[in-house]
């Protein structure tokens, strides 16, 4: 018995081709059986084995073996995700909290110390507030990531990780990707950067000095609501450690029909994250000319504190996610949200669709927030591909309803 090969070499490699054709292209293989062009969604979780199966290890991805630690569709898709983040090596996994919590637990050990943006999403929030303290000791200061000096005052001897994300979920706060590199650098630490907000083509972290991209891939990567996953990029020594510690012995493995939904939804990221940007853009300027609006946070606008590090990261756009906060009672804001027609009450963000999520902040976290946010709540706005037109048109009849037409 021989081992089979399975599919064809990829009809271009990463650096031959420009991006936008690595977007269409990248981790594609024609089908051997059928001569199907796009490779087609295997739907098995073992492979057969070469005549001397004691001959494979763990960094044997060229004999397929079992799905859990490497699938047909993962490895297109991981290919594909490496090149275009300008790193060495991809790992996908189920979620994007289990490529995070892959991550956090390869880099960290018992007794370590964790900077963190003490503004990021609840779940990782969550992670480091109370399960990675307890269950492994890991100590953790949550700081202003955008306070290089206060960044620095957090470093300790023996930090090992300082995580952030390009913009801040929730409030849009733009982190300084080179100037924390170099911080971590310094002090012997990796420096994980969360880019679910900025997918290439808009940011690359890599570039900036950053040790590991993540990505929740259900979000602009997958853009269509319908598939979960998660990634981690990086250097191949790294990914390799992630690999074979966190996905083989932990799990979190990526199934190989969401694996192929994502593929198919990279091929039209560049496309679609413009129309976010764009439209995110227009709506978040009609909100901030409208008096019936306390706050609005978007770091494409000239006015929001955090516009000149986005324009001297971001390529193509500030992203598709705009936060505002509206003053008065809480049940108008409520009634605000389930008054919008066109746009859906609904967490997550990248979507075909807009979506918005209004929180109302009471936990501890709160007080990382401007005070408009902490007075207010904050309303998240996922812009969609629908026609900006139409958006701005339900926000005003909703704002129209509840508080009465704009002076």
């Amino acid at each position: 018995m021989t081992t089979k090969q399975t599919s064809r070499p990829d009809k271009h490699d990463p650096g031959t081709v420009a991006d936008n054709t690595w977007f269409v292209h990248g981790g594609n293989r024609c089908d051997d059986t059928t001569g199907a062009i796009r490779t087609p969604i295997v739907m098995a979780n073992s492979y057969q084995l070469p005549e001397d199966p004691t001959t494979l290890d763990d960094s044997d991805y060229g004999g397929l073996v079992y799905t859990r630690e490497h699938g047909a569709n993962q490895l297109g898709l991981e290919r594909k995700l490496a090149a275009l983040d300008h790193g060495e090596a991809a790992a996908v996994f189920g979620t994007g909290m289990a490529a995070l919590h892959a991550a956090f637990f390869t880099i960290l050990n018992p007794g370590d110390h964790a900077i963190v943006s003490n503004v990021t999403y609840m779940r990782v929030w969550g992670l480091f507030d109370s399960l990675l303290p307890a269950k492994l000791g890991i100590v953790v200061d949550f700081v202003n990531i955008t306070d290089l000096d206060a960044v620095r005052a957090a470093v300790r001897p023996n930090t090992r990780l300082i995580h952030t994300e390009v913009i801040a979920n929730p409030d849009l706060r733009v982190s300084d990707i080179a100037a924390l590199a170099d911080i971590a650098h310094a002090a012997g630490a990796t420096l994980t950067v969360d880019a679910t907000f900025t997918p290439p083509p808009l940011f690359r972290p890599l570039d900036r000095g950053a040790d590991l991209t993540l990505h929740s891939l259900t979000k602009y990567y997958s853009g269509h609501g319908d598939a979960m996953g998660g990634a981690v990029v990086g250097a191949s020594a790294s990914i390799e450690a992630i690999r074979t510690g966190a996905l083989h012995h932990v799990g979190g493995a990526i199934s190989p029909f969401n694996a192929w939904l994502i593929m198919r939804g990279t091929i039209t990221l560049p496309l679609r994250i413009e129309r976010h940007s764009a439209n995110a853009q227009a709506i978040a300027e009609f909100l901030a000319a409208d008096p019936r609006i306390a706050h609005v946070a978007y770091p494409g606008l000239p006015g929001d504190p955090h516009h000149a590090r986005a324009s001297a990261q971001l390529r193509g756009g500030a992203g598709g996610v705009v936060s505002f906060a509206i003053a008065g009672l809480h049940q108008d804001r409520v009634r605000f949200v389930n008054d919008l027609r066109v746009i859906t009450s609904a967490v997550s963000l990248g979507h075909d669709e807009t979506l918005v999520a209004y929180e109302n902040y009471a936990e501890a976290r709160a007080s990382a927030f401007d005070a408009p946010f902490r007075d207010h709540g904050l309303i998240r706005l996922a812009v969609g591909l629908e026609a900006a037109d139409d958006l701005i048109a339900d926000l005003d009849a909703a704002l129209t309803t509840v508080y009465g037409p704009a002076e």
